[in-house]
Parts: structure tokens; C-alpha cells; sequence
């Protein structure tokens, strides 16, 4: 089975959950690269694309790498953010990046925090609509951690097994 693991990050966040995921990828041909490389996902069984989670949805890199998914691949899609796991500002990210590929097969997906950068939450400080937010992501800092890395990790191992069970 080959595999790719491709993600877009700005913060160095992504990347970081990226090559947790990558290293969780045991016994199969593997590969990984950042999204600007445009590699033909046309090549691989099971495509994983990283992505921080902006503003409740999908980095326009993200956007178009994802929508390039061809027809019945494997999609698991992974992403980095501020808020509270399993809050719904990040759902409704995964929920658009969904939406993106409608013609693969998505197979999973994982969210961790991700530490946000202190200069943009001093910005959101100052405004009212965003304050809540930026309140909230304070706590994520020193995120990803190792505890989200062995999360990654499994989440990656998981979704080679449920390829495998796809492919049969």
C-alpha cells in the first residue's frame, strides 16, 4: 500500500503533527511532503493532508490541495488548532474539508491544539468577536505535545488498518 502524508503549515504546528503521523505509518511504502509540492495523488492508495484550521475552516492551500483528491482514494484528513479539542469551531472545518472531496472515501479524521503564535492573540484581544477565541487559545500552548504526537501516531495506524480492510 502506498502512502502519502502532505499537510500545509504556517506555524510549524501541522508539520510537527504531520511527522507524528508519518512515523505511525508502519509496513507500508510511505512518503511525505508539504503541499506545495503538488505530488500526483493519483500515484498513492491513501493520501492524509494536514491543514490548521483558520477562522473555522480550511487555508485556501489546504482548500485547493484537497479538492484535487481523485475520485475513491482513501482520504484521512488531520489538523491543527487553538480551540478546545473536540470543540466545534474546528467540526466545522473537517466538516467543510469534507465537503472538498466528495468523490473520495474518507476514512478518518484527527484534530489536536496547536499552539497560536502570541501576536496574533494580542490582536484578538482587542476585538470583541474574537476575544472569547483568543481567551481560549492561550491554553493551548506547548501544543502539539507528546501526548498529541502518540495520539497522531495511533490515529495513523488506525487508518492503515482500515485501508487494508477497504482494499479486500
Amino acid at each position: 500500500m502506498k502512502t502519502l502524508v502532505t499537510y500545509y503549515s504556517e506555524s510549524g504546528n501541522t508539520e510537527k503533527l504531520a511527522k507524528a503521523i508519518y512515523e505511525g505509518l508502519e509496513a507500508t511504502e510511505n512518503e511525505i511532503a508539504p503541499i506545495r509540492e503538488e505530488k500526483n495523488f493519483g500515484d498513492y492508495d491513501v493520501i492524509f493532508v494536514g491543514f490548521p484550521v483558520h477562522g473555522s475552516s480550511v487555508p485556501l492551500k489546504a482548500e485547493k490541495s484537497i479538492k484535487r483528491i481523485p475520485e475513491g482514494k482513501m482520504l484521512a484528513l488531520f489538523g491543527t488548532h487553538g480551540s478546545l479539542r473536540g470543540g466545534p469551531l474546528s467540526i466545522s472545518a473537517f466538516h467543510y474539508a469534507i465537503t472538498l472531496a466528495p468523490e473520495a472515501n474518507i476514512i478518518g479524521t484527527f484534530a489536536c491544539r496547536g499552539e497560536v503564535k502570541a501576536s496574533l492573540l494580542e490582536g484578538l484581544m482587542n476585538k470583541a468577536e474574537y476575544k472569547f477565541w483568543a481567551l481560549e487559545a492561550q491554553s493551548a500552548a506547548g501544543h502539539p505535545d507528546d501526548a498529541d504526537f502518540e495520539d497522531a501516531k495511533q490515529f495513523a495506524k488506525q487508518m492503515l488498518l482500515k485501508a487494508k480492510q477497504l482494499l479486500q
